[in-house]
């Protein structure tokens, strides 16, 4: 294999991978939207820590069920 051949190859992986970060990111914030929604919480009400402490609950049921 030559190194331009090499290289292409790793472009793609790099894009691959660009690709399933951008997808995981989707749907985290699309999980986190919809929990939000269907708690009818405010945003504005929202801190790191209100937000920890309910990821964390929430974490707690889903490993429950």
């Amino acid at each position: 294999m030559t190194q331009t051949s090499i290289q292409k190859q790793v472009d793609k992986l790099n894009a691959l991978n660009q690709k399933i970060k951008d997808e995981k990111n989707k749907i985290e914030q699309r999980l986190g939207k919809q929990i939000i929604n269907q708690a009818n919480l405010d945003y504005a009400n929202l801190s790191n820590d209100n937000i920890k402490s309910l990821s964390k609950k929430i974490a707690d049921l889903l490993k429950q069920n």
